[in-house]
């Protein structure tokens, strides 16, 4: 009878739209660099479109670079620019993971990452679905889910709707799918549209229609292509248009059916079965801040301090999770902090460090930057070393933020926490290069790229350790590499293990640890001039990509997943422990405190602080 109810409903708002129907395109994936043929099939494709009679606006969903920098971004605008009618554009996951400007020259470009629109009796909404930054699956910042619900409540449940993203808002895309459908389940969603798998299908996320459209890109074809569709009164049509040919209708959507219903049950939804099996593990506080957080929390002096997407940095009391203050930065806060000498130091996407009072968050000082700063801090012996997207790493005094020295010939941007070993400060950038300059000085002492022929396989986002005169790296190739210390010169590299962007070392500097890109974590040797595995065990954690880097602490190895998994292993045998699910978005590099209890952070917006009950007994 509800189904009849609103099937009713539904037939009545969309009558008065008789008469108007409309067209638009659509084009998605197209991965402009500085390679021409992506350039030339979107050229094709904007002067095809502006031949097409009869187009009120086109939608641009997603992946419009290949590397996500400023100027491929401004290439493809400037091809943008030259339609004839209005278009309408939000991201894709190669502008938010690989962005040296920390996502922030999307929207300057661009104007935003989101849009809405009206157009004869539709409501159009679209929407960035990450992720920021970090490898980890899509993800629906909080901030964006409550914007939909905001907009859809203005036109109430009736208005016939159109969402636009990039990820299908599938499990395995999205990790907070479930969120968006369950926000936007209670209105007239008509169809979801979007791209990313450079194909055309039909699905469903949750029982509301959607529709994946093919990339701008050729691909193995002479030419590329893109989507046109048709609205009337009873249905949503959508063609294939391959440049130089006639449009093929290839899928549609009635207007007039209901597809979903407002119940949700029937749908999957993230399994937190593990927690049953591993009771002893309890959150013995945690903060729903409503804000995507893409750094580590930092815990100085019985606090927690935490950076987050809207540019706070706020710090939480350790023992109960209550705010104490919070001091606002002009942009998002990628990288983590670091605390000594009663000072927190970070960095933010609105081109500046900051170095506050760690007790009362008022402002010490403020270096500026010409670029987003987007590095993670190390201090030491009061010098604070951070990397910025100017191609600069700088060493800054700690109490008042004078530069001690930079160092200006970084090709690409940096994320990592820089590594100090044997007198040098170590880092990665994304320019597939290693870097080790004297850390009293900045002078550049060697350089590593280790055959690495794409950007994408940078050692930019792992955080280096070091021991027995080796330092060692993992990086998105899926290598795990051992590196002559003095001379900057592979030792070994070995490929056994498939692991990515993840490394910790032990307290005694004789054992490395990493996770897999499936279901488990390997302990490596630091001894030697061979790789060698000491063991490797099976945490069932599934799939895995994020750089969450493993940590020891008091004997324990405590790791965590991009889909919300904490675990933790015996660090000589690797026994596992515990595992305990806070959630199913990435949980960044944990910070433990003892054999006992941790501290967290999720992209989700969660901050907490995770205890076991039971001790570990040496």
């Amino acid at each position: 009878m509800k189904k009849i109810i609103l099937l009713v409903l539904l037939y009545f708002t969309l009558v008065p739209l008789c008469g108007q129907n409309f067209r638009f395109a659509l084009l998605t994936d197209i991965h402009i660099s500085a390679d021409s043929l992506a350039y030339n099939d979107l050229k094709r494709s904007v002067e095809q479109i502006n031949r097409t009679k009869d187009l009120d606006f086109v939608i641009v969903s997603g992946d419009i670079t290949e590397e996500g920098d400023r100027a491929s971004l401004k290439r493809a605008k400037f091809l943008l620019d030259q339609l004839t009618v209005k278009y309408y554009i939000t991201s894709g996951n190669h502008e938010t993971k690989w962005s040296e400007s920390g996502v922030t020259d999307f929207g300057h470009i661009f104007g935003s990452d989101r849009f809405i629109f009206e157009h004869k009796g539709f409501l159009f909404l679209g929407f960035n679905s990450g992720p920021v930054i970090r490898m980890a699956d899509g993800h629906v910042a909080p901030q964006d889910i409550s914007w939909l619900k905001k907009e859809l409540d203005k036109v109430g449940k009736e208005r016939p709707v159109i969402l636009v993203t990039h990820y299908p808002l599938l499990d395995g895309d999205v990790d907070n799918w479930y969120d968006v459908t369950d926000a936007v389940r209670p209105y007239n969603i008509r169809v979801i549209l979007g791209g990313h798998y450079h194909r055309n299908l039909i699905q469903n996320y949750d029982g509301i229609p959607a529709i994946i459209n093919r990339s701008n890109l050729r691909g193995k074809e002479k030419v590329g292509g893109y989507s046109l569709y048709e609205v009337n009164a009873d249905s949503i049509l959508v063609y294939e248009n391959v440049i130089g040919n006639e449009p093929h209708k290839w899928a549609g959507y009635s207007l007039k059916e209901t597809y979903y219903s407002v119940d949700n049950s029937e749908y999957k939804r993230p399994d937190y079965s593990v927690n049953s099996q591993y009771k002893q593990v309890k959150e013995d506080w945690a903060v729903k801040t409503g804000m995507g957080i893409y750094s580590s929390p930092v815990v100085y002096n019985n606090n927690v301090y935490v950076g987050d997407d809207f540019g706070f940095l706020n710090c939480f009391s350790l023992k109960d999770g209550k705010k104490k203050w919070s001091f606002k930065s002009d942009n998002r806060i990628i990288g983590t902090p670091a605390a000594a000498n009663g000072v927190l130091v970070f960095g933010s996407a609105d081109k500046n460090i900051y170095g506050l009072d760690a007790k009362t968050g008022k402002i010490m000082w403020k270096y500026s930057a010409t670029e987003p700063v987007l590095g993670a801090v190390t201090i030491s012996d009061g010098i604070a070393y951070i990397g910025a997207s100017d191609h600069t790493f700088r060493a800054l005094e700690v109490k008042t933020g004078k530069l001690r020295w930079e160092y200006t010939d970084v090709r690409g941007y940096i994320e990592t926490r820089p590594l100090l070993y044997e007198g040098k400060v170590i880092f990665g950038a994304w320019d597939n290069t290693l870097y080790a300059l004297d850390k009293d000085t900045g002078k550049e002492l060697w350089k590593w790229n280790g055959g690495l022929t794409r950007m994408h396989f940078s050692p930019a986002a792992v955080w280096p350790v070091a021991a027995n005169g080796k330092v060692f790296i993992t990086d998105p190739q899926r290598a795990l590499t051992a590196i002559d210390a003095n001379n900057g010169q592979t030792v070994w590299r070995t490929y056994q293990s498939m692991v990515r962007e993840t490394i910790a070392l032990s307290k005694d500097k004789m054992r490395l640890y990493s996770k897999t890109m499936q279901d488990s974590v390997v302990c490596f040797s630091t001894l030697g001039n061979t790789p060698k595995e000491i063991w490797a065990t099976n945490v069932n954690f599934g799939y895995e990509h994020a750089p969450s880097m493993p940590v020891e602490k008091d004997g324990i190895v405590f790791g965590s997943t991009k889909n919300g998994l904490v675990f933790a292993l015996e660090a000589l045998s690797g026994k596992l422990l515990w595992k305990h699910k806070i959630g199913n978005s990435l949980i960044s590099t944990v910070v433990p405190l003892s054999a006992t209890q941790c501290v967290f952070t999720s992209t989700g917006g969660e901050v907490g602080l995770l205890r076991s009950t039971i001790p570990f007994q040496k």
